[in-house]
């Protein structure tokens, strides 16, 4: 019988740290609620000392998933352990995950301890956490970079101390597959009481290598991975969930491991997020890309409809890519739209709630024949991302070009329940209601990023405009969906501008592992 790999997904808390990528406490429940279909064993909710916000949604998520456990992040301090207890308390299946650094960098520059002073911190906090839960996860930060003997001194202590869970962390990015896969099993041999934790690995992709290093841990002993939907994460993002999961899946004649996870659920889970972040996934992406199983060489073409393990090495059935699906139009019923919803993951809180949405559903069938899984996801993901702030409305956009000519835009918005008007010129027809709308919302920003995505197939599919502003080193992303790309811009812009006027929450440094 093979060894179960325990799934850690940490979207929720380390892929929240790219910028641009903060969630708002409804979207985190729907991405874990996501997660809990997949199967997911720990699901690392947040961060709550970092702010009132990060604690609620954690707490939100406690209440609110019943499979998965719940995780919430915690640093060696006293105020962050009890935070942390109080946040999961609702959780049927709870863990505090603590961490402190361990690299001779970071104890000296950082932290300013001496590594006595390290163990006694990581001890102490995990004597502490035991006290609200006996599922107690410990991580020597930047333990890629850390000293040997020192990690198994440390390890060795926190088991003794309670840990039932010990992540060895490449928090930036430096080790090498063969590496790290021996340090794993250094650490397992060498520690004598590593029989009775559970090792785990949580890699950062700054070289390309998280996947392949988290395999190489997996390999050599590790019984836990951390990852995130899509690879998300600070700087290059860390290890990809669907990757890891799908190559367990795939190799099983070279792993002697295999997971829980309901793999038919990948896609639908990685278009949420995506959806919800306003990070678009790479066509060329693997799994989830929209080329992932995709051919366009005829010696490829001809080879699949002969035998698809030709040039296959999964069925794209497998992660949710081909499923048989109901398309929805204009037609459509309350009924069959609220039951895909349900099959989506949405489920509305009151008959008010779902006729508003069935009502945005039928304008969007007014304007394109058929209505995919995708533009619902998209139409729910505005909603939601429009709810709570309304401050900046658009009303109205008028848009005019031809050959020759200088585009032009008219833009009306209601701004605190006041219809303002603006009118500007620009390079093409985005420009200018981007500027139009600029001249009213006063935003002063840098637009750091300006992407398109199609959401769905068709000459009528919707595009999914993501907008990231960065202000005094502020950033956030404006997500807009319209059938019409000028408008989904605006659209966009307008969320970006609302994410910005809205007040910064006191936040700690969430630099970990």
């Amino acid at each position: 019988m093979k060894d179960k790999l325990i799934i850690f997904d940490t979207t929720l808390r380390d892929g929240e740290q790219s910028p641009g990528a903060s969630m708002t406490t409804d979207e985190k429940v729907r991405i874990a609620s996501a997660l809990e279909r997949l199967n997911v064993d720990v699901i690392e909710a947040g961060f709550p000392i970092a702010s009132v916000g990060d604690f609620e949604a954690v707490q939100a998520v406690a209440k609110t998933i019943k499979n998965s456990t719940i995780c919430a992040l915690a640093r060696t301090l006293n105020k962050d352990i009890d935070r942390a207890g109080e946040a999961i308390k609702p959780a049927n299946r709870s863990r505090i995950h603590t961490f402190i650094a361990t690299s001779p960098i970071h104890m000296q520059m950082k932290l300013k301890m001496q590594p006595e002073e390290v163990i006694e911190y990581a001890v102490k906090a995990i004597k502490r956490a035991r006290k609200y839960t006996d599922d107690i996860e410990f991580s020597p930060e930047d333990a890629g970079r850390s000293d040997e003997d020192f990690l198994c001194r440390i390890l060795e202590a926190v088991i003794k101390a309670g840990a039932t869970t010990v992540n060895i962390p490449d928090t930036v990015g430096y080790n090498l597959p063969q590496q790290f896969g021996t340090t794993i099993s250094h650490l397992m041999e060498r520690i004598p009481n590593a029989d009775k934790a559970i090792f785990s690995v949580h890699c950062h992709n700054d070289l390309g290598l998280a996947v392949a290093n988290s395999l190489s841990a997996i390999e050599n002993g590790a019984r836990q991975v951390e990852c995130t939907i899509n690879g998300l994460g600070e700087r290059a993002g860390n290890a990809s969930l669907e990757e890891i999961v799908m190559a367990i899946h795939t190799r099983q004649d070279i792993f002697e491991c295999e997971t829980r996870i309901k793999t038919s659920e990948i896609v639908s889970c990685s278009r949420l997020v995506s959806s919800i972040t306003g990070f678009p996934v790479q066509p060329n992406k693997a799994i989830v890309g929209a080329n992932a199983f995709a051919h366009e060489s005829g010696i490829h073409q001809d080879g699949v409809l002969k035998n698809r393990e030709t040039y296959e090495i999964m069925r794209a059935e497998d992660v949710g890519w081909s499923e048989n699906k109901m398309i929805l139009g204009k037609h459509s019923g309350r009924s069959a739209f609220k039951d895909r919803m349900i099959k989506l993951g949405v489920e509305f809180q009151s008959v008010q709630e779902l006729n508003e949405a069935f009502s945005q559903f039928k304008d969007l069938a007014d304007k394109k024949h058929e209505i995919f899984d995708e533009d619902l996801q998209a139409l729910i993901s505005q909603a939601h991302a429009y709810a709570d702030q309304e401050r900046i409305v658009l009303i109205s956009l008028r848009v005019q070009a031809e050959t020759g000519e200088i585009p032009r835009a008219h833009v009306i918005l209601r701004v605190d329940n006041r219809e303002v008007y603006s009118q500007a010129s620009g390079c093409g027809m985005v420009d200018a209601s981007l500027k139009a709308i600029e001249i009213i919302v006063k935003t002063e920003a840098t637009l750091a990023l300006y992407s398109v995505n199609s959401i769905s197939s068709g000459m009528d599919a919707q595009g999914e405009v993501t907008i990231r502003l960065e202000k005094g080193g502020r950033i956030v992303n404006g997500l807009g969906a319209d059938v019409d790309i000028v408008i989904a811009s605006a659209k966009a812009y307008i969320h970006a501008a609302n994410r910005l006027d809205t007040p910064i929450k006191k936040s700690y440094s969430q630099g970990i592992v």
